[in-house]
């Protein structure tokens, strides 16, 4: 198999954004008098998009569409001010992106995320130029596990789906790269655990940024 680009997750495989998104979410729900939830536990609440994310932390008894729809809204207006206050990348993610692509390898991302946040983030900490194609979720593509993004960014790299590997932390990242037909690699700094990766698949599972590089070019 030769790998000649690679796909990433955002959150939770490039960036720590688990306290930034915590905290705009518990304020989203204290301003309608809800409880919040411990940082940790959005560890299992994010990851399959903002409505769902907003579905899950909201009371049992207050879900309705309208609900989640109004506390999304407030989300977005809080988190919009204050996105970047303590994500950052994990520890070695900048000197593997920086390999990959001294490789010749193309690089693109696609996320769960708002697509609208998803570049915000990539440009805040990675600058233009590092990723090839960047897309998060956006009106009228389906949210992964639906292959069809992964396959959309496929075509704009002129790969076929086995020439790239589909790096995240979750098991609807390994989702995605499955039935995208790519190398799905699960990493173990992000929000799941070995577990979770090991149950949904994952050809290769890393502890550190470095190994990314090291099972993508022993693949070339």
């Amino acid at each position: 198999m030769d790998i000649r680009g690679v796909i990433f997750d955002l959150d939770g495989t490039l960036l720590d954004t688990l306290e930034d998104l915590a905290d705009a979410a518990n304020a989203s729900l204290a301003h309608f008098g809800f409880p919040g939830h411990a940082t940790n536990a959005y560890k299992y609440f994010v990851g399959d998009g903002l409505s769902i994310l907003i579905g899950r932390i909201l009371p049992e008894t207050n879900r309705s569409q309208a609900e989640i729809t109004a506390c999304m809204d407030i989300f977005l207006q809080i988190y919009g001010k204050q996105w970047d206050a303590k994500s950052k990348p994990y520890a070695g993610i900048l000197e593997m992106l920086q390999q990959l692509r001294a490789a010749g390898l193309q690089l693109g991302i696609l996320s769960n995320k708002p697509h609208a946040f998803t570049q915000l983030c990539v440009q805040r900490y990675f600058g233009a130029d590092t990723f090839s194609c960047i897309y998060g979720q956006r009106e009228g593509t389906p949210k992964k596990p639906d292959p069809a993004a992964a396959l959309e960014i496929a075509a704009l790299m002129h790969l076929q789906p086995r020439e790239i590997a589909y790096v995240g932390d979750t098991s609807t990242d390994m989702r995605t790269g499955i039935q995208a037909g790519m190398l799905t690699i699960g990493v173990l700094w992000g929000f799941r655990d070995r577990e979770e990766l090991e149950k949904n698949k994952a050809n290769r599972i890393v502890s550190h940024p470095s190994e990314i590089f090291s099972h993508v070019h022993s693949q070339r």
